[in-house]
């Protein structure tokens, strides 16, 4: 097992969704979640995402088994109005929740200009670039929200009540390459937070604090205290919007109502998510925003002659150009993970995999 971990080379963003779809499928995740799941998680990778990856697969597997995420699950729709629908999730996985939201309410906007969709009993949905993405291809600006496990305090408090809460925004552009917003409402994501564990770096100051509010730099004490939110106030009501947004209108869980995904398996999350998609030919054609659009962008490119000012999503969509063309390099941690995975369960190691049929 050792020698594959360093000698894995690249593998196949395509090898890697069949791998993901036959994990899935072998652990009793069923046919519709298990493709808008491993989709998701691939497309993360190729992004360059890799905490919201293939990282993630055993803990869900491990709540799939102890019934945190529900397989088979029924998702139903509840129409308030032309463009409003609240879906309850049914406790399935929240990345299949979230795509379906999307494109309900990329639907209603095609039929009123606006669409809003609230989702409920749900779980962690991943990030929410792959969302808004999505809408962007339909031609949609696009806003996604979601709340999570209180782990964040409020501005001036001790005590955390909000999760990560993250927030994203997407947009179209004409080369295909959408702008793609993605931020935790907290001053670090909780995925960063595991991500210094794991390479044993040091915090700095003004990310989380103890009990008494004093600074935590160590990542490993994080779960003895609190995250701050970003930008202090400006954090702290970014949160709260998502809160209000994700939690008290969708009829989701609020604070301490949201479940840990990895504190309680057997536990449903009851996140909320709230995604909004608006279709720009109601406002003008197509044509007209992109030529706007790009004059903007021009703009803020042009505010920096000695360097580059980057877009949001620029970096992603160049390390999905490399990825689509060299193939996906899986991190040490992940790939340290997938393999025990596999070892369990018996199943080929998908680069074992695809150096074998080389």
């Amino acid at each position: 097992m050792g020698e594959a971990m360093t000698t894995a080379g690249p593998i196949s963003h395509e090898r890697l969704l069949e791998f993901c779809l036959t994990l899935l499928a072998t652990n009793g995740v069923d046919r519709s979640q298990a493709q808008e799941v491993a989709e998701n998680l691939v497309w993360s990778e190729l992004v360059g995402r890799e905490n919201f990856g293939l990282i993630r697969l055993p803990v869900y597997l491990d709540r799939v088994a102890q019934g945190g995420l529900k397989c088979p699950c029924t998702p139903v729709f509840e129409d308030k109005s032309p463009n409003i629908s609240i879906l309850d999730a049914d406790n399935g996985f929240g990345q299949y929740a979230g795509k379906l939201a999307m494109q309900k309410a990329v639907l209603m906007a095609r039929e009123s200009g606006t669409g809003t969709v609230g989702v409920r009993r749900s779980n962690f949905f991943g990030t929410g670039a792959f969302f808004v993405n999505h809408a962007a291809h339909e031609g949609m600006i696009s806003l996604v929200m979601s709340n999570s496990f209180p782990k964040v305090v409020a501005h001036g408090g001790l005590k955390p009540v909000f999760g990560t809460n993250p927030l994203a925004f997407g947009a179209p552009r004409e080369n295909g390459e959408s702008l793609m917003f993605d931020m935790a409402t907290s001053a670090l994501a909780g995925s960063t937070v595991r991500e210094h564990i794991a390479k044993d770096l040091p915090l700095p100051e003004g990310m989380a604090i103890d009990k008494k509010g004093e600074a935590i730099t160590d990542p490993a004490r994080v779960k003895e205290g609190s995250l701050q939110p970003v930008a202090g106030a400006k954090g702290y009501g970014l949160a709260l919007l998502v809160e209000i947004f994700a939690g008290v209108l969708t009829g989701a869980g609020i604070s301490g109502g949201v479940a840990s995904m990895y504190n309680d398996l057997s536990k449903p999350g009851d996140n909320g998510h709230f995604v909004i998609a608006i279709d720009i030919s109601r406002f003008m054609a197509i044509k007209e925003f992109y030529m706007r659009l790009e004059g903007l962008i021009a703009t803020i490119k042009a505010s920096q002659p000695q360097g580059e000012v980057l877009l949001p999503g620029e970096i992603r969509w160049r390390q999905y150009r490399k990825n689509k063309k060299d193939g996906i390099r899986l991190g040490p941690v992940t790939r340290q993970a997938v393999e025990k995975i596999c070892d369990q369960q018996s199943l080929a190691v998908p680069w074992q995999a695809a150096m074998s049929r080389a």
